[in-house]
């Protein structure tokens, strides 16, 4: 079930607050937990069998490496937990890559196992792990109740894209979470900020990649409209999706952590990585970055433990060469920044390192983007005019003219701009009755210009399903 359907706006979303807000406190986790079983489960049920089993091995496991903290059974039960997660998730989405790559090196011809990919396994498979680990390293208590670990894996809001929220942050909220008007509120407006950035905008930018991808027009300037509007649809797409995720976390009680924090204003890789899918990176940082060593080693050490790290941050987004290649670029450049350039690029004015970012960025993704790394590479040649390409041509033209426009609007909604000026505009002393006033008319306009957009377009499922 997708956040941006009419099925969720207009029948799962009202049914299931009416229920939650009705139901006593004792038993809100066990409403949670039914509604996002059945949100899960709507489209293909066969696969909320796996997540329950996750629940089950990490509940008991975890519960076991709390009973022998400190001794050598717990650190089994550890290892035990980790491979049984990994396992699956490798079987799923990564044994038919190994498949292929095996036969393509000694000439077999193993048959594919072709299993379809669960939805958000990649998501919740992070959060379990990171449950027990915690409990591992007696960061918190093991879980007793299994309805509440079972709220906390399966909960609808961030289930099957994030953001990936750590136990840790959420156990308190299992226990006792306080609801509010104003949380309600809150929780609605980002809602609305986030369904928007994913039906006007990313939707939108999709669009245009779609034609680009049909199209056998080519031009240097369609090739550069393509990445662009790419690098925004999967920023608007994804982090549409984590701002529904925060709201919905926050009207249901709970407070998730940020996701994005305007990465495109970056002025270097790592700090483009401290505001882009912030959960998943710190996620690797803490769990295996630090383990590894972090960057308190000696420089050989330090390379090394960048590219594991990023060499599995690429393999996580997807089985293909192109995922693992876009995760060593990321490898590469940060590692070069660390040791060599750190103190040359601060003597670079601000923003021909700002443009520098963008660059790298917009490349990085049309090899993520990419079905392989040859259209890639075709991609990025194309990009600057290899092949005798023209520069444009009136199909290019025609639609610069009917998507410039959504290409300006979303350039600027990237950027802290707009949150700056409505910030301002509610300082002032007027400001405050009106927007009380025009906040909930805005709200149900743009509800309503969502919805025909909805009615209107074709099936458009979130980019980071895949993942």
């Amino acid at each position: 079930m997708l956040f941006s359907s009419i099925t969720f706006l207009y029948y799962f979303l009202p049914i299931v607050l009416i229920v939650y807000f009705l139901t006593p406190k004792k038993g809100k986790n066990l409403v949670l937990m039914i509604a996002s079983f059945i949100f899960y489960g709507w489209g293909e049920p066969v696969y909320l069998l796996f997540m329950l089993l996750s629940v089950g091995v990490h509940y008991v496991l975890a519960l076991l490496i709390e009973r022998h903290q400190g001794g050598k059974l717990a650190k089994f039960w550890l290892i035990l937990a980790v491979t049984f997660s990994l396992a699956l998730l490798g079987y799923f989405k990564y044994a038919d890559f190994f498949i292929q790559n095996f036969n393509a090196v000694t000439g077999m011809s193993l048959p594919l196992l072709k299993v379809a990919l669960p939805i958000g396994i990649s998501f919740y498979t992070f959060q379990i792990m990171s449950y027990t680990i915690d409990v591992y390293r007696q960061d918190t208590p093991a879980q007793r109740s299994i309805i509440k670990l079972a709220t906390y894996v399966s909960m609808f809001p961030q289930l099957i894209a994030g953001p990936i929220v750590r136990y840790v942050d959420v156990a308190a909220g299992l226990d006792e979470r306080e609801h509010s008007f104003a949380k309600v509120r809150s929780g609605l407006r980002r809602f609305m900020v986030g369904l928007a950035k994913k039906v006007i905008l990313a939707n939108s930018l999709g669009e245009l990649c779609q034609v680009f991808l049909k199209t056998s027009d080519q031009t240097v300037l369609f090739h550069w409209m393509y990445a662009v509007a790419f690098t925004l649809q999967i920023y608007f797409d994804f982090s549409g999706y984590s701002d529904m995720a925060i709201g919905l976390g926050r009207i249901l009680g709970f407070e998730f952590l940020e996701n994005f924090n305007y990465p495109f204003i970056s002025k270097s890789i790592t700090e483009f990585w401290r505001r882009w899918h912030i959960s998943l990176s710190s996620w690797f940082r803490d769990y295996l970055y630090i383990p590894l060593g972090g960057s308190r080693v000696g420089r050989g050490r330090l390379v090394f433990n960048i590219f594991v790290v990023w060499l599995l941050t690429g393999f996580w987004h997807g089985a293909s060469w192109n995922f693992i290649v876009w995760g060593l670029i990321f490898a590469v450049l940060l590692v070069v920044e660390k040791l060599w350039l750190a103190s040359f690029l601060e003597k670079i004015p601000a923003w021909i390192r700002h443009v520098l970012v963008l660059l790298v960025v917009v490349l990085s993704f049309v090899v993520f983007d990419a079905p392989d790394l040859a259209g890639a590479g075709q991609r990025i040649a194309a990009m600057f005019g290899a092949g005798n390409l023209p520069w444009a041509d009136p199909v290019t033209y025609y639609y610069l003219r009917s998507y410039g426009l959504i290409l300006v609007l979303a350039a600027v909604c990237s950027t802290p701009l707009v949150k700056m000026a409505f910030e301002k505009l509610r300082a002032r002393a007027w400001a405050e009755k009106a927007l009380a006033v025009a906040e909930p008319l805005v709200s149900m306009v743009l509800l309503l210009v969502i919805t025909g957009y909805l009615v209107d377009s074709s099936f458009n499922p979130f980019l980071y399903f895949r993942f």
